[in-house]
């Protein structure tokens, strides 16, 4: 355990709002504003951010920091042993039902296992992890998922360019087929509504619950789970007995949800090869190191900017401290992530740590989050991240913007997807 609580000062407290929160919630938390995200990229604002943090660890010590602004209260992590702490007693000393996340994600999916408090979440909880790895178990579903991304990443290979918009339009109707089924393809309003409610959700309590929307996406998600069709995790959903306050339909919006931070990191991942040929090369001939490549770059760049926890019952802290249940606690994903003192390899590409068990070891490192709450649908995420780079690898790509992502210098820890364009050589000779 990291010694040494402390209280953050007026000035401390000023730099970690303006100079750490204000530019995350530019971006977005839970949908990138590609506006704010070029600017914030441009100035690399996370790496403010982290700078900031370093800063307080310097000064303070590695033991977390109590900041107060407007009546708030949070405990800001700075050490890799309180963060392992912190995930690891997740569903006792702590919940993931965060009042802020909570505040932010009920706007679409307010029933969801991620916020759901006291028992029911662990019976929840059992339910996600019964379809969701079922569904990563069964070969038919595998192939299913494999047979949905190279169907639909095959016109972006006839393609001598690729750019963002049509990356993801493609990864859309690959999530909507894996999530809901094949009859989901087109359907472009589901994916609509989801992304208006996590528009809204980005101001978490300041905006206004629009339940119309909300009753309407849950709706078409009703009707999907009416089809059942094999092949989508809807039909898990279906076989999967579940009690009335499971509320499945409210489950598979976090899926939804979630899955799609996937083709951010995908197509960084991408980019990161372009630059490396030596590296895409052997991802070409090696899925478990293709694999790796993905978690490197949700390490260099996590999708989920911050981790936050709520203390649900009085927590005692080095140096005589004891917080009240209720409190917030803070754990920033691209401040540990790419903490130098702690990561040799905090600032490069480096897939080996993911075959070697050093980000293993590094509780801090948590893309899929760490302990009792970490992600059920890291398999299935993983499985067609592998399966689709595998299909793009088929063609050389080169970077056609400007970017800053070759090995020649440390990388930036603020990184704009939406702007990355590509261009293709030789195309290679599909059987």
């Amino acid at each position: 355990m990291a010694p040494g609580l402390t209280r953050a000062g007026l000035t401390d407290v000023v730099r970690l709002f303006v100079i750490g929160v204000l530019p995350a919630f530019a971006q977005g938390f839970l949908i990138r504003r590609p506006l704010a995200l070029r600017l914030t990229a441009a100035l690399d604002t996370h790496a403010w951010g982290c700078r900031v943090l370093d800063d307080l660890r310097e000064r303070h010590g590695p033991g977390p920091v109590l900041a107060t602004a407007f009546g708030w209260t949070g405990l800001v992590l700075l050490s890799a042993d309180d963060a392992r702490r912190v995930l690891a007693e997740t569903g006792v000393s702590f919940t993931s039902a965060n009042r802020g996340k909570t505040a932010a994600l009920s706007h679409f999916e307010p029933d969801a296992v991620l916020i759901t408090p006291g028992a029911l979440k662990v019976e929840r909880r059992r339910f996600n992890e019964a379809v969701l790895d079922g569904c990563a178990a069964d070969p038919g579903f595998r192939e299913a998922c494999r047979a949905v991304v190279e169907e639909e990443i095959r016109p972006l290979l006839v393609e001598d360019t690729l750019t963002w918009k049509r990356f993801h339009a493609a990864y859309q109707r690959i999530v909507r087929r894996i999530v809901f089924g094949d009859a989901a393809r087109d359907d472009e309003r589901i994916t609509d509504l989801r992304d208006k409610l996590r528009s809204d959700g980005n101001w978490a309590m300041l905006h206004r619950k629009r339940h119309r929307l909300r009753a309407e996406l849950f709706a078409r998600t009703q009707s999907y789970l009416d089809l059942a069709e094999p092949g989508g995790l809807a039909r898990g959903v279906s076989a999967t007995p579940a009690a009335a306050e499971i509320e499945p339909v409210a489950q598979m919006q976090h899926w939804f949800f979630a899955f799609d931070a996937a083709p951010i990191s995908d197509y960084l991942t991408l980019a990161l090869l372009a630059c490396r040929p030596q590296h895409s090369a052997r991802a070409r001939a090696d899925r478990a190191y293709l694999r790796a490549c993905v978690l490197e770059a949700q390490r260099l760049w996590p999708t989920t900017m911050v981790i936050l926890r709520d203390t649900t019952v009085e927590t005692h802290w080095p140096g005589g401290w004891t917080l009240p249940a209720g409190t917030a606690v803070i754990f920033c994903n691209p401040f540990f992530h790419r903490d130098a003192r702690l990561l040799p390899y905090a600032d490069r590409f480096e897939p080996e740590v993911w075959l070697d068990g050093r980000a293993e070891a590094q509780w801090s490192i948590a893309p899929f989050s760490r302990g009792p709450a970490r992600c059920p649908g890291k398999e299935i995420v993983l499985s067609t991240s592998a399966t689709l780079l595998t299909e793009l690898l088929t063609r050389d790509w080169h970077i056609t913007s400007p970017h800053r992502l070759g090995p020649e210098r440390p990388l930036p820890r603020t990184a704009d997807h939406t702007s990355l364009r590509f261009a293709a050589g030789n195309r290679a000779v599909h059987g």
